[in-house]
């Protein structure tokens, strides 16, 4: 008895297409034709379909079907790295699941970072690129401490994130001056914001351009205004000639 390849495919419990396929792939064996040009297939056809169907339950990739069969040598060592693999994959999504059920949690976007998820409802579009773009590039040490800082925002947080781009030069020196005894503080606090990007894991240098480049392109032309008097004053106290005032 010989089967037509929908009654094989009906059989292995799999689809034409897919058996079409295994026969572009190598993995099974083009049956005889009949006389009218049909595809004749047998048992011995069914039980090929039957293992590959069997190997792809297990999480076997087609790619490696073959190679998983061919390990004679030793196929209990194919199977522990098969094991291993799924393993991987198994821990992955278990920690995806995780990330989700946080983000559920906060009700955060799904592309915020999970350790910045508690906070992402109180953060702009802009702040929340941000984040992305420093969490691409800082170890996971500085990204919690990053977290940790940006937890308790500062009453000039809200006021820099609002300032307009056609604002002048009074109001950029002014809010300079507001933000650059919160910086001296969190410096003192946190010596790791002098220089958050010393152990990141793509060399230090990388990281701080990637980092200087997204603030350059999120920020507007009178925030980057401020970000640079905030560094002149920075210099200068550093220097011992900034003026605290009589």
């Amino acid at each position: 008895m010989a089967w037509s390849t929908q009654q094989i495919a009906d059989l292995a419990g799999t689809t034409v297409k897919a058996v079409r396929y295994y026969h572009q792939i190598g993995l099974l064996d083009l049956p005889e034709r009949a006389a009218n040009g049909y595809k004749q297939y047998e048992v011995a056809h069914l039980v090929r379909l039957l293992q590959i169907r069997r190997l792809s339950d297990l999480g076997v990739p087609l790619s490696e079907v073959a190679t998983l069969e061919r390990a004679d040598d030793d196929p209990d060592e194919a199977i522990r790295v098969l094991d291993r693999e799924l393993e991987a994959t198994v821990n992955r999504l278990n920690r995806v699941r995780e990330e989700l059920a946080v983000i559920l949690r906060h009700r955060a976007p799904a592309y915020v970072p999970p350790e910045f998820a508690p906070i992402s409802g109180d953060l702009s579009e802009r702040q929340r690129s941000l984040l992305m773009v420093f969490s691409s590039v800082l170890s996971k040490e500085s990204v919690e401490r990053f977290r940790e800082l940006i937890s308790e925002p500062e009453e000039t947080d809200e006021e820099f994130e609002a300032l307009p781009a056609d604002a002048d030069q009074a109001v950029i020196d002014a809010l300079a001056e507001r933000i650059l005894p919160v910086v001296l503080r969190g410096r003192e606090e946190n010596p790791w914001s002098r220089a958050p990007a010393a152990d990141a894991p793509g060399g230090e240098l990388h990281a701080t351009r990637t980092m200087a480049e997204a603030v350059t392109q999120l920020y507007n032309p009178a925030q980057l205004r401020v970000l640079k008097r905030l560094n002149e004053l920075l210099t200068e106290r550093a220097s011992g000639t900034h003026d605290d005032g009589p």
